[in-house]
């Protein structure tokens, strides 16, 4: 059996790293039943602390091909990434192509893969935020559309999939395969220093001082945000860096990893600048996994629009301001057991869950099937489909 696995952004890393370790397994434990296997980089993210130190840092094999597709709007992306899989497909005549996630990337192979007539699962289907404004929620809708295993990550995921009319036989609950990440790095991730991690990628102009950031767990914020809801606007990217500058930091140390994206508006916004010179926020650089997972479990709480950020602080106990009004995982709500509410921009919304939140003890909580062994389901499932 040959297998095409897809990544193209930054979160596919994280989901695609655990069954290409199972993939090694198999052939380990069953030299004469090998799969071939082909790992396949659209290029989506090309920036190197985005894409070449995840890889590094999740033990990920280097990409057989690399597609160069770079960026783009979303139907640049999709395009070129179609005419070029394309190619791919011809060549190499796979049985299965596997993607993950709702980037770009998902949408553009699993759709090239069905007009080539080759069997495509997608991994983490079913997510639904019923928001059509996203388009990662038309990539969701359309790669599991086309799909021929839809392996779900929760059972609200496989009811989303029974309700659209698939059949229940494409459908498989194989638990959070982000999850088996998380598992197999907690401990090297344990291990690691915050102090470490802030002074290794401090892009700020200020020396660092160790008597600003400590390595307590109850000492910062954990600030993510790449959302174009959240910052392509000026107005409420300048209103969310007041919050963070004129009550978050009063409270707690801010320490927040800058996505080139955030990066690129808050310098073209002027408000770069005054963020930099805040004596209790610190601007770092993008971080690796790993250094992601140690400041997520050791924050006292962690604000964000990152959909993976919510199932680790669900998972981990971290309390979790989501900065959206809905959100394709569900499961990690606060009434459905887990850590994070919603609240949109709205700063008042914000600023008192803020405070709220800075009351809530950790309390991790593990869905079913959250449980670091989703890979091997998921490559089992793929065989037996044969």
């Amino acid at each position: 059996m040959k297998i095409i696995s897809v990544v193209g952004a930054r979160p596919n890393f994280i989901k695609i790293a655990p069954f290409l370790s199972e993939i090694r397994n198999h052939n380990k434990n069953f030299p004469d039943k090998l799969i071939d296997y082909l790992l396949v980089h659209t290029g989506q993210h090309y920036d190197i602390r985005m894409s070449d130190n995840f890889f590094k840092d999740l033990n990920i094999p280097e990409p057989d091909i690399n597609l160069g597709v770079g960026s783009g709007t979303h139907a640049e992306q999709v395009g070129k990434t179609m005419i070029e899989f394309e190619k791919v497909l011809k060549t190499e005549k796979p049985d299965w192509v596997v993607v993950v996630g709702d980037v770009n990337a998902t949408l553009a192979c699993s759709v090239t893969a069905r007009k080539e007539n080759i069997k495509c699962c997608h991994i983490e289907s079913g997510l639904r935020s019923g928001d059509m404004s996203m388009p990662e929620e038309i990539n969701r809708i359309v790669t599991d559309r086309v799909s021929d295993l839809l392996l779900a990550p929760d059972e609200i995921s496989v009811k989303n999939l029974l309700s659209e009319g698939i059949s229940a036989s494409k459908i498989i609950l194989t638990g959070n395969i982000m999850i088996d990440t998380l598992d197999a790095n907690i401990e090297r991730a344990s291990k690691m220093s915050v102090k470490d991690i802030v002074q290794n990628n401090f892009s700020g102009k200020n020396p660092f001082s160790e008597k600003i950031i400590s390595n307590e767990p109850k000492s910062f914020a954990l600030v993510t945000l790449h959302r174009p809801s959240n910052v392509d606007i000026k107005e409420t990217l300048s209103k969310l860096v007041a919050f963070i500058c004129n009550v978050a930091s009063k409270e707690l140390n801010i320490v927040w990893p800058l996505h080139p994206r955030t990066k690129k508006n808050l310098k073209s916004f002027g408000l770069l600048e005054n963020l930099l010179k805040q004596q209790n926020i610190f601007i770092l650089h993008p971080v690796s996994y790993s250094e992601t997972l140690k400041l997520n479990s050791s924050a006292r709480l962690a604000i964000t629009d990152s959909g993976g950020l919510q199932e680790e602080c669900t998972v981990l106990g971290t309390p979790c301001l989501t900065l959206r009004n809905n959100t394709e995982r569900p499961v990690t709500l606060r009434e459905n057991n887990g850590t994070s509410i919603l609240v949109g921009n709205d700063i008042v919304k914000i600023t008192n869950e803020f405070y709220k939140a800075l009351k809530i003890e950790k309390k991790p909580y593990r869905p079913p099937l959250w449980d670091g062994h989703t890979a091997e389901r998921c490559l089992k499932a793929i065989i037996e489909k044969v």
